[in-house]
């Protein structure tokens, strides 16, 4: 502890305890420090990471890795959802730390939310935290050229963004060591929307979310729309890609995963589709299960798997 620090202690104990009489004297229950996740000793959590500061707003990540090893480990970015308007980096925490036991290093990050801000910063945001990881590769072990991504409905769409859209400049953004690459390896797209100009009608809340996030509805602001849209952006470029969608989701339609998977196929990109019949938007017992390990399953074999050797030119 500072010399500065032991000095204001007495002041921080005597507002804590002034702020928890007035708590007891009114009635009102004293609120507890929300406790963190749990941690095993085979991982090193360091949590509020900031990696970029946008229009002054400190984005932060919680990045979790093993504590053993030189790695260099590949890496996941987790990107949380919320409807582009809520949710908070936290809420994948857990699997960040699950990664890390596997040998990743793994990172769950903040981003820009509606309505104060719209699409494209959302999309600036979460290309500043790859870079993040790919320009600390050598501090945190991280191998540059194995970054791999996911999220779930919003963030399942800005994960399969960042998976169609690798340097394209235009969402690229000023913040975060700019110049670095944001091009992932491979994304995992838990029922996250490709297309929003199909959302509405089709979900319970687009009619409500998207306009805040696109600055109008599809009449106002078709443009934004599609421009937001993943299914617009595939090219033979894209990474690979693994869908897990359910059957039953009233947010964001099972089709949706459907159209994206084709269309990747079409381009000649590896795409997967793992259905889990009558589930809906939230995965919990096996449905959980299945998912998880689908992910596992799939982040190993295309970030784990060893790099192809260069062929040994024959003598003539």
């Amino acid at each position: 502890m500072s010399h500065l620090s032991a000095e204001l202690l007495p002041v921080r104990h005597t507002f804590f305890t002034l702020a928890l009489l007035l708590a007891v004297a009114s009635g009102a229950p004293a609120q507890q420090a929300k406790p963190g996740p749990k941690v095993p000793d085979t991982v090193v959590f360091e949590p509020g990471v900031e990696y970029a500061n946008p229009d002054g707003q400190h984005l932060k990540l919680d990045l979790a890795r093993p504590k053993s090893g030189a790695g260099p480990f590949p890496a996941v970015l987790c990107i949380h959802g919320g409807g582009f308007r809520a949710g908070s980096r936290e809420g994948y925490d857990g699997l960040c730390i699950r990664l890390a036991e596997r040998g990743y290093v793994a990172a769950t990050a903040s981003y820009r939310l509606a309505p104060k801000y719209q699409f494209p910063a959302a999309v600036h945001d979460v290309k500043a935290a790859v870079r993040w990881l790919r320009a600390h590769a050598a501090e945190y072990h991280i191998d540059p050229e194995r970054i791999g991504v996911t999220g779930g409905s919003a963030g399942g769409h800005l994960a399969q963004f960042l998976a169609v859209t690798g340097d394209v400049r235009q969402f690229e953004g000023e913040s975060g060591t700019p110049g670095v690459s944001s091009r992932v390896a491979c994304v995992v797209n838990v029922y996250g929307p490709s297309d929003f100009t199909q959302s509405y009608g089709k979900s319970v809340d687009a009619a409500e979310v998207l306009p805040l996030w696109l600055g109008g509805n599809l009449e106002q602001a078709r443009g934004r729309h599609i421009l937001a849209s993943p299914l617009y952006w595939i090219t033979p470029e894209a990474a690979p890609t693994l869908c897990i969608h359910g059957t039953a989701d009233k947010y964001v339609a099972h089709e949706q995963a459907v159209w994206l998977v084709d269309r990747l196929r079409a381009a000649g990109v590896e795409a997967d589709l793992l259905t889990l019949p009558g589930a809906g938007h939230g995965f919990r017992g096996e449905e959980a299960t299945k998912a998880d390990q689908a992910l596992f399953d799939f982040f190993d074999k295309h970030l784990k798997a060893p790099k192809p050797q260069a062929e040994t030119p024959k003598a003539p």
